[in-house]
């Protein structure tokens, strides 16, 4: 036998090439660790710049600067025979009364242009506005009462600090004459600000101060319920029969890899696929929800499938052979037992695809939802566009508004996006289970 010696440093464990090896080791570990740490507060430094970045630009979208005027609802203006005829009072120039009382408010502006700039101060708004209230209350006519109007979009840009008063003039939107009239209104407390409504309220407009978040809010309800009564039966039938009822073959494997291959499809390709089958094939109506959510439920499928059949993958085949063992037929098993217990998982992923399609703008281009709509869509059929279209058009527009109503828009589609993966979180802590 060989003798061993008593003292372990004799063996090599302790000696100065181990020692100076795990030291080596030890300081590879702490560099990794730096570095990983690194990575993570450099990406959370880089997410919280563009955050800060948007919520800078974007936080002004909330509030609207408004312009108050006293209004006489002058009835030769509106109503010249005394008819009260609701076709006439709705075709009545309401624009004269907006001027008169300008005209009223800064009697020494006489030269054409800058009356032009003095009527320029009001949003064209304001004419539809007036409309509004005769229709709503026809005795206002024949009296003076004080209207709270919108404000054009430069005299919003100026409330808001956007337009500097020390620019020299040429390169200023707001010229000298237009900010001593501000400066006037402003001293008689007829310049305010309050939360925008209209944000919330109303559908695209050419102009900025116009221009609101809902039409394109409804496009996107309409587009994903059309995307979810679609993807998501198929999706889990799909996923059921591969896992439960597909022998196990070439045919099969093929389908599988696929399907892998097409969640990691450019989305674009789903929206010439669309464009190509449901618009020049069906012929059905271009910029409609139904078209906008059958091309995204093409995207969204691949996704639904993979966590359906990792849910379902994930149930005990104790379960399964328990209900076959007490006499249920495979589909029983399937429908009764495995699928009630990987509906959770199902749900998750669903809502992922879903929080998918959402922020989805390239294939609903192809298909012609980038059109000018202004009107809000009552159904499926109906011309619409979505959140992040109009996000898209918002960005390509000159006027200096819009660029906070596009980073508003960006605030309001990333609350969703963020309270679509918290309801998936919340699913997934109460309902998961461990076996």
């Amino acid at each position: 036998m060989t003798d061993t010696p008593n003292d372990p440093k004799a063996s090599g464990w302790y000696g100065e090439k181990y020692s100076a090896n795990l030291k080596k080791r030890h300081k590879s570990e702490r560099l990794f660790r730096r570095l990983g740490l690194s990575a993570i507060l450099i990406a959370l430094g880089l997410l919280g710049i563009l955050l800060f970045s948007i919520v800078g630009k974007g936080y002004t979208a909330f509030i609207q600067t408004y312009i108050t005027l006293d209004i006489t609802f002058s009835e030769s203006v509106i109503d010249k025979d005394g008819t009260r005829d609701p076709v006439k009072m709705r075709s009545a120039s309401y624009g004269n009364l907006v001027r008169d009382a300008l005209r009223k408010e800064f009697p020494e502006v006489t030269q054409r242009r800058d009356l032009r700039a003095l009527f320029g101060l009001v949003s064209k708004d304001a004419t539809q506005q007036l409309r509004k209230m005769i229709a709503a209350d026809p005795s206002l006519i024949g009296k003076t009462i004080p209207v709270r109007m919108l404000a054009s979009d430069d005299v919003d840009m100026f409330e808001k600090g956007y337009i500097s008063r020390d620019v020299v003039q040429d390169d200023r939107r707001v010229k000298d004459n237009e900010l001593e009239w501000l400066d006037a209104l402003q001293a008689d407390g007829a310049i305010s600000t309050h939360f925008n409504t209209r944000f919330f309220t109303g559908g695209d407009s050419r102009e900025p101060e116009m221009a609101g978040i809902w039409g394109a809010m409804v496009g996107s309800f309409y587009t994903l319920i059309v995307t979810f009564l679609i993807s998501f039966p198929i999706g889990v039938m799909s996923a059921i029969y591969l896992e439960e009822f597909a022998p196990k073959n070439k045919l099969t494997d093929i389908i599988e890899v696929n399907i892998n291959n097409l969640a990691a499809v450019p989305s674009i390709v789903f929206g010439l696929l669309g464009l190509a089958i449901f618009l020049n094939v069906a012929h059905l109506p271009r910029s409609a929800p139904l078209v906008g959510g059958m091309t995204l439920a093409l995207m969204t499928l691949p996704t639904i499938i993979i966590a359906s059949r990792a849910a379902i993958r994930a149930v005990p085949d104790s379960i399964r052979q328990a209900a076959l063992g007490l006499g249920a037929s495979p589909q029983q098993a399937a429908f009764h037992h495995i699928l009630p217990l990987a509906m959770p998982g199902i749900l998750t992923g669903t809502i992922i695809g879903l929080s998918q399609a959402l922020g989805e703008t390239a294939p609903l281009l192809m298909i012609g939802m980038v059109a000018f709509i202004a009107d809000i869509p009552g159904g499926v059929f109906d011309p619409a566009t979505v959140m992040p279209v109009q996000i898209f058009l918002w960005a390509d527009s000159p006027e200096r508004a819009f660029v906070e109503k596009t980073s508003g828009a960006i605030m309001v589609l990333l609350g969703f996006l963020i309270f679509m993966n918290a309801i998936a979180v919340v699913l997934r802590k109460k309902f998961e289970r461990r076996w």
